[in-house]
């Protein structure tokens, strides 16, 4: 399992795992409103329980279905625009722009 026991029912979102908000928002955009729907409405519910299962581990010492579950969580974050606001992928308005970000919040 890729995820705490816990966290079981979110095993089929488990493509969402992703480690860096790059590969997080490339797959932001390459999915369907539909997908990001489907892993939403399964996650956004579980989102309170999830951090209070992580509690205040300090990442480091996090173990890898921990780490996933976090991961899991940031992407559930990222697809909350667009689902919530958006109702696309791409933030409205912005053409080609786009945002390197420098530094991850977890050591991978």
């Amino acid at each position: 399992m890729a995820l705490p026991a816990e966290f079981a029912d979110l095993e089929p979102y488990a493509d969402w795992i992703l480690p860096t908000e790059p590969q997080r928002y490339d797959k932001r955009l390459a999915s369907s409103m539909e997908q990001m729907q489907a892993f939403y409405d399964v996650a956004f519910p579980r989102m309170e329980q999830a951090l209070a299962y992580l509690g205040d581990t300090p990442l480091e010492d996090l173990s890898e279905p921990e780490r996933n579950l976090l991961y899991l969580m940031q992407s559930l974050v990222m697809v909350s625009f667009p689902i919530e606001l958006w109702r696309q992928p791409r933030v409205p308005d912005t053409g080609a722009a786009y945002l390197d970000l420098i530094v991850e919040p977890v050591v991978a």
